[in-house]
């Protein structure tokens, strides 16, 4: 029995631990592979705080820039307290001895955080560590747990939450070392299982495993999800390989050119609006290039070596040399798991939720880059907090994990012959082409038809393994599972939004709508999408 239960390890999952840990209480953290594999890491550019130690800043400006690029779809509230947070936020990650990068002659240790300016933003606030920033953050908030006494089981997948009167005591796993499922039951449980960009497989930036595990078992707990028809596409990936080139390489200087080696858009714009400048680009035929030459070699080692490595890599490009093809991929899920303004999840009790699983009021209908690592580590430490001051009685659940470990034999022994990896890469496609940066109704009631279709046939869908130890097959099949589930209910969502907002950009409704300037709610139990009044 813990005091706090946490499912997921990235920035969120960690500090929560963290702040927990270190007032007494008894932590465990669960997580599905290995702590600093988690999404967290592969956030490059920046965490923002108005520290203005480039030029003059204030959390005034950095709420008015987060409001604008979320469309009228923002609690201010809870936006204001995120800014507010940001200077201390990072004057406790630099305590835990984060290795930000420096500026020289600085009177203290503060004032010594070097920021840069990312997109959207009306100042340079995003704190960074080179374009390793999110590693960097995640691998000392891990060594500080560490040293806190957290308690960290891995390879643990989620299955789904205990649940009984809709109070939320603990949840059940599928240990893939041990193959065996487990109850684990606390008396508070925190999510911080991440977003769903996975579902755009081979067309997203995101880890293979960022299937929105946390979101699909809040919706089977009978929970609510928020505004899932947003997903932010970043501007500059990789073509091809989706590999994300940092908007701190913007930020820095570099330029988005045509065939002809044009500039052809504001290069620090929101991040909807540089995707789709792009994405018209490349459906005239043309192929769009991040020109990073004109920097120099040594302010390029200095500011983004990982992604100069990276470039050679998967593209076989010298940046120094050539200009890089990009594309927009799928970043990050601006809607998740429906929370109140003290994290905790609409409709169940027990439960709380932050970072990307969780639609907190912070991103709208556009995500400003540098804000979400920012949010990880301040909502994921003031999650934890209220999670600790409002505990649940654990009461036992023999019988529904009695029905997992049926369930999970069951799928074990399923013949079907199509291998859910396959499956994944076609439904990435297609989710990309219909449900990517341009929408219309068409082709998402296509796609929904085409869901029901996958859905009929998941009894086909096998994971060719009877092993139960090790077994990775079978969780990419349960994976897939949550995949479709959450397609739905974005699939859906977007069809419900007739027009465009920030992220959300649909060709037969081009417009702007008062009618929608309000969040979608989406649910099991009503079987539909409606909107928060």
């Amino acid at each position: 029995m813990t005091d706090l239960l946490v499912i997921g390890s990235g920035g969120a999952g960690l500090s929560a631990a963290l702040e927990a840990a270190r007032s007494g209480a008894k932590v465990c953290v669960v997580t599905k592979s290995l702590p600093t594999q988690a999404q967290t890491c592969m956030a490059q550019g920046g965490i923002n705080a108005a520290l203005g130690n480039l030029e003059p800043d204030s959390v005034d400006e950095h709420v008015a820039d987060t409001l604008r690029s979320a469309h009228g779809l923002a609690d201010e509230t809870m936006i204001r307290r995120c800014c507010e947070a940001g200077p201390e936020t990072i004057e406790w990650l630099d305590r835990l001895l984060t290795p930000f990068s420096r500026l020289e002659g600085a009177k203290t240790p503060l004032q010594s955080i070097a920021q840069r300016r990312l997109g959207g933003a009306s100042h340079p606030r995003a704190c960074y560590a080179q374009d390793y920033t999110g590693l960097k953050i995640l691998q000392t908030l891990y060594d500080r747990c560490l040293e806190a006494g957290v308690e960290f089981r891995t390879r643990h997948y989620l299955l789904d939450l205990l649940v009984r009167d809709r109070i939320v005591s603990g949840a059940l796993f599928w240990d893939q070392d041990a193959g065996e499922v487990v109850a684990l039951h606390s008396r508070s449980t925190f999510l911080a299982t991440g977003g769903f960009g996975a579902l755009y497989h081979g067309y997203s930036t995101n880890a293979a495993g960022a299937t929105g595990d946390g979101m699909a078992a809040v919706l089977r707990a009978g929970g609510v999800l928020r505004n899932m028809e947003f997903v932010q596409f970043h501007p500059t990936a990789l073509e091809g390989s989706a590999i994300l080139i940092s908007e701190g390489a913007r930020g820095a200087g570099a330029t988005l050119i045509d065939q002809a080696g044009e500039r052809f858009t504001d290069e620090l714009g929101p991040r909807d609006e540089v995707a789709r400048a792009i994405f018209a680009k490349i459906r005239q035929g043309e192929r769009v290039y991040l020109d990073l030459r004109h920097l120099g070699e040594k302010r390029l080692n200095e500011l983004m070596p990982q992604e100069l490595h990276l470039a050679r890599l998967h593209a076989g490009i010298d940046p120094l040399k050539e200009p890089l093809p990009i594309a927009p991929a799928a970043h990050y899920s601006m809607g998740g798991i429906a929370v109140n303004r003290d994290l905790a999840a609409l409709g169940l009790r027990g439960l709380w939720a932050a970072g990307e699983c969780a639609e907190a009021g912070i991103h709208g209908a556009n995500r400003l880059g540098g804000n979400s690592l920012l949010e990880i580590i301040a909502f994921g430490r003031i999650a934890a907090k209220n999670a600790l001051n409002s505990p649940v009685n654990p009461v036992e659940h023999t019988e529904e994990l009695e029905s997992a470990k049926r369930r999970i034999d069951a799928l074990l022994q399923r013949k079907g012959k199509l291998s859910p990896h396959s499956k994944h890469k076609i439904l990435g496609k297609r989710l990309y082409h219909d449900l990517g940066i341009v929408r219309d109704r068409e082709l998402m009631e296509d796609t929904l038809s085409y869901l029901g279709e996958l859905q009929s046939r998941l009894d086909q869908v096998a994971p060719q393994d009877p092993s139960r130890r090790h077994n990775q097959a079978l969780v990419e099949l349960l994976e897939y599972e949550n995949s479709l589930l959450l397609a739905r209910a974005l699939c859906e969502s977007a069809l419900h939004r007739r027009e465009s907002r920030g992220a959300h950009w649909r060709s037969d409704f081009p417009q702007e709508d008062p009618e929608f300037a309000q969040p979608t709610l989406y649910t099991l139990e009503s079987g539909a999408v409606k909107s928060e009044k």
